[in-house]
């Protein structure tokens, strides 16, 4: 089956609309949160909003430096930008995985990747927001190099390497997924409360 050709430039507006929205909702639904609301779980076995984004930033300390290197190599090879994205069979079934939603089928955190603590500080919800634009700020200089030809190493299997643009669309739609849970639990308590 043949993948749709989409643009470089629309593929990177797309991703970086997603994330300015992420952004406006870690604003505005997580940033005024008490210690309590950060850390309260739904239930034993569920994450609090403050684990949800713990496993993001645990996440995107591994990713981002990566990516930030690999693109400032790419930069200095010369570069120049592709007119279309491609996308390899590996990154697309993993962010296709992701996209099933979490009623469906549940995806297992691998060990490394788990919230470490159940009270975590305020200082979470901080750094996710300083990776989001750090995100944002990496899809903006992506823009810049022939994405296609970036390959970051995947931290689970490390004989994985996909494409820029499968690793960024991943981290879009993996924030995306546990943003989600996080307002999901921020909305049960409010149901209860």
């Amino acid at each position: 089956m043949s993948q749709p050709v989409t643009s470089t430039t629309e593929f990177f507006d797309g991703l970086t609309a997603e994330l300015v929205a992420l952004r406006d909702v870690t604003q505005q639904r997580f940033k005024a949160l008490t210690d309590d609301q950060l850390n309260r779980r739904p239930s034993p076995d569920k994450w609090s909003v403050g684990q949800c984004l713990e496993h993001l930033n645990i996440v995107g300390g591994l990713y981002l430096p990566t990516i930030t290197r690999k693109l400032k190599q790419a930069q200095e090879r010369g570069s120049k930008p592709a007119s279309t994205v491609k996308h390899g069979y590996i990154g697309r079934k993993m962010t296709e995985a992701l996209r099933v939603p979490p009623t469906q089928k549940a995806i297992k955190t691998p060990q490394q990747f788990a919230p470490s603590g159940s009270r975590l500080p305020r200082t979470v919800v901080e750094v996710f927001s300083r990776q989001l634009d750090e995100l944002l700020n990496l899809l903006e200089q992506a823009r810049q190099v022939n994405a296609n030809a970036v390959r970051i190493p995947n931290p689970i299997i490390p004989l994985l390497w996909p494409r820029l643009t499968d690793v960024a669309e991943m981290m879009v739609v993996h924030i995306k997924r546990h943003v989600a849970q996080a307002e999901r639990v921020l909305d049960s308590r409010a149901a209860t409360s």
